[in-house]
């Protein structure tokens, strides 16, 4: 049974409540005060998206800014960025003492006015205007609006797939986003990966191969082009690219763990038992942990019976 790295999707790993206060060194109380406010989802389980704002909150509450600030911020944003559902999770906000402000297409945004800000190195006095004021410039400043477009449907995307909307839906909403930047990798390997479970497979690889050419050190699109593949039974191309997702992250478990699949299926048995080992080194409490050492075991009693039958 092949095993998904994060459902074979950007983004998409479940945390605790237990793994939140660990990771990012924070109080029960103050995860469960910032819930109670409504500035996090109600909820015993944490995205990475999550993650994103809790540690924005974390650098807002560093910088003394109050409860109420933080909610005309949310307030503030949800209503002039159009699309924007999460601003704590989808925008850079930032705070230096004085001021809450925020990215908005590569340009600094008083979070609560909606002013843009005077930035010394980047700007001109003329740019010190508020947000609807403005349309998007052409050339870099248009790309990078796109660029900002696209990276909000691609979030909007995976907000859709959370809730368990129709996955048309989220479809949808991976197209618009490369319709904005067709170089969005994250988009491309999402959408396979619909198209994956679907059964679509010429549809999947399509997108896959994209993502990979898009950005050559995408390991994730390497893994899930790797499972297509040895899903369909081309074992060669498959462990090309499980190597080339290891050799871009060596700690990638989920690579080695397909990885020693399909080397047990080629009977390449000592390769198949280094990346059960390496596994295990990764990972070395989950279920999935459970069968790579019952993986082992087997493979141990293959080289002991075979060892038996060449001596005698």
């Amino acid at each position: 049974m092949l095993k998904f790295s994060v459902s074979g999707k950007v983004t998409k790993e479940i945390h605790t409540v237990e793994d939140v206060c660990r990771m990012l060194r924070i109080s029960r109380q103050q995860l469960r005060s910032w819930q109670r406010l409504g500035y996090l989802p109600q909820s015993d389980q944490f995205t990475f998206s999550d993650l994103i704002a809790i540690r924005t909150l974390e650098n807002l509450k560093k910088n003394r800014v109050s409860a109420r600030n933080i909610a005309r911020v949310i307030e503030s944003l949800r209503r002039r960025l159009a699309g924007v559902e999460r601003p704590l999770s989808e925008l850079r906000i930032v705070c230096d003492g004085k001021t809450i402000s925020v990215q908005v297409a590569g340009r600094k945004m008083e979070a609560i006015s909606g002013q843009f800000l005077f930035d010394f190195e980047t700007a001109g006095l003329d740019n010190v205007k508020s947000l609807a004021s403005k349309p998007a410039r052409e050339g870099r400043a248009g790309q990078t609006t796109l660029r900002a477009q696209a990276e909000h449907w691609f979030q909007r995307g995976l907000s859709l797939e959370e809730t368990g909307a129709p996955i048309a839906e989220a479809v949808e909403a991976y197209r618009k986003a490369l319709e904005l930047n067709p170089s969005a990798a994250g988009a491309l390997v999402n959408l396979g990966t619909i198209y994956y479970h679907q059964h679509k497979f010429k549809e999947a690889e399509e997108h896959y191969l994209r993502a990979v050419k898009a950005d050559p050190r995408y390991a994730l699109a390497h893994f899930n082009l790797a499972n297509l593949w040895d899903e369909q039974g081309d074992p060669v191309r498959a462990r090309q690219h499980y190597e080339n997702a290891i050799r871009l992250d060596p700690g990638y478990a989920d690579a080695h763990y397909n990885l020693a699949l399909l080397h047990e299926k080629t009977g390449d048995f000592l390769k198949a038992t280094y990346h059960w080992r390496t596994y295990l080194k990764l990972d070395s409490s989950s279920s999935w942990a459970d069968i790579a050492r019952r993986q082992l075991d087997k493979l141990r009693q293959i080289t002991i019976v075979r060892g038996a039958g060449e001596s005698s």
